[in-house]
């Protein structure tokens, strides 16, 4: 069966190695936004919407609607732009349903007891199997954990957008050693994938340009199976674990964890200011 075509085009992140996507029906004027990328300055603190503006940009040049304005997880290392997008165009913001279980144990690792752990940053939360149209296209959820406990992948017609679940096959996997990740729900996770049909397109939520080329962000499953570094050779889960796990211990945390989670499991939206007007982050000392 031939999937209906999206079209859809990539906004690279080159400070923070991500990857925004705005896919739409070519069909229609339906678009989504799929994690688009607040920029956040760490030595002085300063945000800035340079990154989602571009997006934007491109949304009103093309004329398009924007059905939806996605997350795929909570990200550790970027803020998120969803809630400032969804604003701007009127669409409903959304991210899978375990968003919550991230939510709770990132409200005890910040130590706030009074936050909201219930998904109500987001106007609908997915469940694995929902499905929500983007035009005439059909977009489908598949719950992916393994790299957060919340991860899921939006397919929308022939492409699925896998978020930190595989990389380019040069690059592999993403790690698990996030609290809440997993590695052998990652295996998992990534068998599934693999399971979509071989011309799938398959886009990645980050690239990180091994060996210094240029960046690059969609593969196939075909590609996948035949060439990815951690896959090509068909490891058994045991395999993987143990692959991924010696791997992770040796990975520094991400240079914006600490500020950007406590951000996403807010939606994107920063600590309310306090009585100077000013808000603040917190940053919980020697638990990492």
């Amino acid at each position: 069966m031939t999937l209906p075509h999206a079209d859809v085009k990539a906004f690279f992140h080159a400070d923070t190695g991500s990857v925004q996507y705005v896919v739409r029906d070519p069909a229609s004027t339906a678009a989504a936004i799929i994690d688009p990328v607040l920029d956040f300055e760490p030595r002085s603190a300063a945000t800035a919407t340079t990154a989602a503006d571009e997006l934007a940009d491109h949304v009103r040049d093309q004329g398009l609607e924007v059905a939806w304005v996605l997350d795929t997880h909570p990200h550790a290392d970027h803020f998120s732009a969803v809630p400032y997008l969804a604003e701007m165009f009127h669409a409903p913001s959304a991210i899978g349903e375990h968003v919550v279980q991230v939510q709770r144990l990132w409200r005890d690792l910040y130590n706030l007891p009074d936050f909201p752990a219930d998904g109500s940053q987001w106007d609908r939360l997915f469940a694995a199997g929902d499905t929500f149209d983007v035009g005439n296209l059909r977009g489908r959820v598949m719950h992916s954990p393994g790299h957060t406990l919340a991860s899921v992948t939006y397919v929308i017609g022939d492409a699925a957008f896998v978020h930190d679940s595989l990389f380019m096959p040069d690059f592999g996997s993403a790690r698990a050693d996030f609290p809440g990740g997993d590695a052998g729900d990652l295996y998992r996770s990534i068998q599934s994938l693999l399971a979509l049909p071989d011309d799938m397109r398959l886009f990645t939520g980050h690239d990180y340009k091994p060996g210094g080329r240029e960046p690059r962000w969609e593969t196939t499953v075909g590609e996948q199976k035949a060439s990815n570094i951690h896959f090509r050779d068909n490891p058994d889960e045991a395999a993987f674990v143990a692959m991924r796990e010696a791997r992770d211990r040796e990975l520094p945390l991400p240079r914006l964890m600490l500020a950007a989670l406590q951000v996403n499991i807010r939606g994107g939206r920063l600590p309310a200011p306090e009585s100077n007007d000013t808000a603040y982050l917190k940053i919980p000392l020697n638990r990492f």
